[in-house]
């Protein structure tokens, strides 16, 4: 069985965003995050995006400023089969390569029992909650960059209650970054 895990950059206290969407020139990243990023995506063979993180993945990965500044990572992200799990969305628009959208995430529960690498959802804060609430995620990466922003949404602002993580590895970056990465303890029923 193959492990569906979930990938965050955030600030020091706690923001994966800023005030407004896609306020994220807080991203503190580098040569060794690029190394970082495209082993993730190596290791993956399916990215799954919630509806906001795809409908801004979907306009940036395929522009000429991406394949200019990232050549290495648009090519993986724009070859790589995606899934969008939304109730909202009627079909992926902007159209993006490769992409299905799916309604129910219990539905990646079939996708990870079939044989193949992990399953990698980027961003997502949203379904990211979603996921360890339905005891579905495996892994959560989280980056945390060094700065502090003041006010912005949190990982936590979609959560329904706690969600307790056990601490599996930490990694230091040259930039002062750190990546966690924690496996979510199973919920107990009712328990909240």
């Amino acid at each position: 069985m193959r492990k569906l895990a979930s990938f965050l950059m955030l600030t020091l206290d706690g923001y994966f965003e800023g005030e407004s969407p896609w306020a994220i020139d807080w991203h503190n990243v580098d040569d060794e995050f690029n190394d970082f990023a495209i082993k993730q995506l190596d290791e993956s063979d399916r990215l799954v995006f919630g509806r906001a993180t795809y409908l801004g993945m979907a306009q940036y990965w395929p522009s000429a400023e991406a394949l200019k500044n990232d050549p290495e990572v648009a090519a993986r992200m724009n070859s790589a089969p995606k899934i969008v799990v939304s109730r909202t969305l009627e079909e992926p628009e902007p159209p993006w390569a490769n992409t299905r959208l799916i309604r129910d995430p219990r539905e990646l529960e079939t996708l990870k029992e079939a044989e193949g690498k992990d399953l990698l959802v980027l961003g997502s804060s949203v379904l990211t909650t979603s996921l360890m609430e339905m005891n579905l995620l495996d892994e959560l990466r989280v980056i945390v960059n060094p700065v502090l922003i003041g006010a912005g949404n949190s990982l936590s602002s979609s959560a329904g209650g706690r969600i307790s993580l056990k601490l599996l590895s930490t990694r230091e970056f040259r930039s002062g970054n750190v990546l966690l990465t924690y496996e979510p303890v199973p919920a107990k029923m009712g328990a909240r």
